[in-house]
């Protein structure tokens, strides 16, 4: 019989049936024969006296398959390195999660070279917004799942800047001018570009526009453009039933979306919390390709050194959601 032996055995075949077959004590055997006594122990515990397989029956790893399945997604949607997939993964999904099993599950699922991802993967048509300078800001509302702890749903409200990409958010009990109010006058203060305008849709916590099923002009008397008047800064509506004019927050809103899709949430504190730890990963560590792979406060920190004037304050790097220091 030919078997093929391991490239580090010191024992051959006959040597082990003679182990198998011998009943002497152990450390006999094994100074007999030049080997430990693991080794006898190990082939007198055998029936057969060919090596095994060295390939783990069982995977070495802590993702369970559903997230194994939203890693290998993330990879695929967003394209971005494996360190970044990590920080992702850890805060959202497991947070045990090790840097080398991660790796091996995106090579088992045929997404571990990110380059030929990038070849391969056909970018989805889009038409590309125009070019502004820091300081233009989208900002839409967004129904958020009633948690058990809650009696009602609440409203997560986004704004985008266009040119960084930069996002805050707020969340609110009910969608009303006055919290609309209340998130500018948040927003305000939070940014630290000079934000010159603001695109919303035609809702009543934004304008007064629409009155009925008719159309009429703003009359600016709202509560959300009089402070914008009071700020200086320029209120601009979309058309009534465009919702891809105000594209930019709702593809945002897409990701939000998944986030909610992919956790279970025990309370509206734990949903809360884990949309602002979104967020603060999505400013600071999530490369966007609409950037050229950098991320939202990377790109506003190359604008604060062509165009420092744009900002009212220097953009750091700083631990928690839309925390920036004076510079």
């Amino acid at each position: 019989m030919f078997i093929h032996l391991h490239g580090q055995a010191t024992t051959t075949p006959k040597i082990r049936a003679a182990i198998q077959a011998s009943a002497e004590p152990a450390p006999v055997l094994a100074e007999r024969f030049g080997v430990t006594e693991q080794t006898v122990y190990k082939w007198r515990k055998r029936d057969s006296v060919e090596d095994r397989s060295h390939t783990p029956h069982r995977l070495q790893t802590t993702l369970t398959p559903a997230q194994e399945a939203v890693a290998v997604a993330l990879r695929k949607t967003l394209l971005v390195s494996l360190d970044d997939l990590l920080s992702v993964v850890r805060e959202f999904l497991n947070p045990n999660a090790s840097r080398s099993g991660l790796d091996r599950c995106l090579r088992r699922h045929g997404v571990g070279n990110l380059r030929d991802l990038k070849a391969r993967t056909p970018q989805p048509k889009r038409s590309a917004f125009k070019a502004y300078e820091p300081g233009y800001i989208h900002i839409d509302v967004k129904y958020l799942p009633k948690m058990a702890d809650e009696s009602s749903r609440r409203y997560l409200f986004v704004a985008i800047d266009r040119a960084t990409r930069w996002v805050f958010i707020r969340i609110f009990k009910a969608k009303t001018a006055a919290n609309a109010r209340r998130f500018l006058r948040d927003l305000e203060r939070a940014c630290p570009m000079r934000i010159r305008t603001i695109l919303t849709d035609n809702g009543k916590e934004f304008t007064d526009r629409l009155f009925g099923l008719r159309k009429r002009a703003a009359t600016g008397t709202h509560e959300f453009d009089t402070l914008c008047t009071d700020l200086d800064i320029e209120h601009r509506l979309t058309p009534p039933k465009s919702p891809q004019t105000n594209g930019m927050v709702e593809r945002f809103n897409g990701r939000i979306e998944e986030v909610l899709q992919s956790h279970h949430f025990r309370s509206g504190e734990e949903l809360e919390t884990t949309l602002h730890r979104y967020v603060w990963l999505y400013n600071q560590q999530l490369p966007q390709s609409a950037l050229d792979s950098k991320t939202p406060l990377q790109a506003m920190k190359d604008w604060h050194k062509l165009k420092p004037a744009l900002f009212k304050k220097r953009p750091y790097y700083l631990p928690g959601c839309d925390r920036y220091s004076q510079g």
